[in-house]
């Protein structure tokens, strides 16, 4: 059993995305004593800046390449590999300026660069389970004064379930500013219910995940896992 596990918080003091993926892991791992994780911080590591370098790869002919474009395409392999290496996943991003973080748009781009994720009308993970944790610092849902500012939900939600075929069970923490903004001290009760419900939430999908891999415990299935090949090879 292996399980994915992506964090992109730029804080690692208390941050809220990180906080309710632990809760998922700790089921996983109670559930799971034996699995493995495979772990990606794109927060404290982000990816190196490769994503014009792949792109470009993909459109020049082996022979062709420079050194540069075969690192950046090996490294593309390598994360795609990653992924398709596992049985479950489980990722945390928070909502910055409105949007998906810099860092994991990069990732997600970067993974497209290499020949199994290109054609994105062909689902690589179809029907595996994931759960995503997200934090945002406002509101957001109907009826709030920024009511469809959030643009980072719809596209990391297109991009794992439609693109990749993640089956997604969602977490979400808002008004996660509100204990540090005194603008927003009259939201901190709304703010700490919430978040308890985040978490309530967080560990519910973590477990139902984690009792379908206990009675189905291979998700791993479908034409993506044949392709899967040692990380940098071709």
């Amino acid at each position: 059993m292996k399980f994915f596990r992506l964090d992109s918080s730029i804080r690692t003091e208390d941050s809220v995305s990180r906080a309710l993926a632990d809760l998922v892991e700790a089921e996983w791992v109670r559930a799971h004593p034996d699995a493995e994780f495979i772990r990606r911080d794109l927060g404290r590591r982000p990816l190196p800046a490769i994503w014009p370098v792949a792109e470009a790869s993909r459109t020049t002919e082996e022979h062709a390449r420079t050194d540069e474009q075969r690192a950046a395409t090996a490294f593309a392999a390598e994360l795609a590999d990653e992924l398709l290496a596992c049985d479950a996943y489980l990722l945390a991003i928070p909502m910055y300026n409105f949007g998906v973080p810099q860092q994991v748009k990069h990732w997600f781009d970067v993974i497209i660069t290499d020949p199994r994720a290109a054609d994105v009308s062909r689902q690589i993970l179809p029907g595996r389970p994931a759960v995503l944790v997200e934090a945002r610092g406002g509101g957001y849902t109907p009826g709030t004064p920024r009511a469809g500012w959030d643009h980072a939900t719809p596209y990391v939600q297109r991009m794992l379930a439609d693109v990749w075929g993640l089956d997604v069970l969602t977490a979400r923490a808002e008004l996660t500013a509100a204990d540090v903004n005194p603008a927003m001290a009259e939201l901190r009760p709304l703010a700490h219910r919430l978040l308890a419900e985040a978490r309530v939430e967080a560990t519910e999908h973590a477990r139902t995940i984690a009792e379908r891999l206990r009675t189905a415990p291979n998700t791993r299935t479908g034409a993506a896992l044949d392709e899967v090949r040692p990380s940098g090879s071709r």
